[in-house]
């Protein structure tokens, strides 16, 4: 039996390197608005997960987040960086995972570009809570899920290929390497 990827007359893989995989990075990561950020990954530990929302995504893939500087993740962060970040941005597509290493500071002009008035909430103090740092993710490598032509040309060739038998998959996929 052929596989899904065999029938499939389209062109469904491309791996993006360097400011390809950044764009498609920023992308997918800034329909999402939050991620699974996951730390502890390379420690032999099980690995912890946390929803997190992503501040601001840079031109080259880098992703900006505010957090308490006592939370558990800056503590794992601070025993290991490596850290993964899982992104689903609509049901059925938008889909990222990218490895890659965060720091910690407490850089107050970073903190003021970040700031929203909504972050009160857990910073009771302001921007000038002594307990804000950011955490900077640098991404290095990756693996994307995305649709070629949006979520209504995806649709409208499913349905056309369930009704002659054929995969019309308007799926994309592949590696990022930054």
């Amino acid at each position: 039996m052929d596989s899904i990827n065999q029938q499939q007359p389209e062109k469904n893989r491309e791996n993006l390197q360097g400011m390809e995989a950044a764009h498609k990075l920023k992308e997918l990561g800034e329909k999402a608005k939050t991620c699974f950020f996951c730390t502890h990954i390379t420690t032999g530990k099980q690995f912890a997960v946390r929803p997190m929302a992503v501040q601001h995504i840079d031109d080259d893939g880098t992703c900006w987040f505010l957090s308490a500087t006592d939370s558990e993740k800056n503590i794992d962060i601070a025993e290991d960086p490596a850290v993964q970040l899982l992104f689903q941005g609509s049901t059925h597509s938008d889909f990222l995972s990218f490895y890659g290493h965060a720091t910690i500071s407490q850089d107050k002009e970073k903190i003021a570009e970040l700031w929203e008035p909504v972050f009160k909430t857990w910073f009771t103090e302001g921007q000038d809570d002594p307990r804000i740092s950011v955490i900077r993710v640098v991404p290095e490598e990756g693996y994307y899920w995305d649709t070629k032509h949006g979520q209504v040309v995806a649709f409208a060739k499913q349905v056309a290929g369930a009704m002659m038998g054929k995969t019309l998959d308007d799926s994309i996929e592949g590696t990022l390497k930054l």
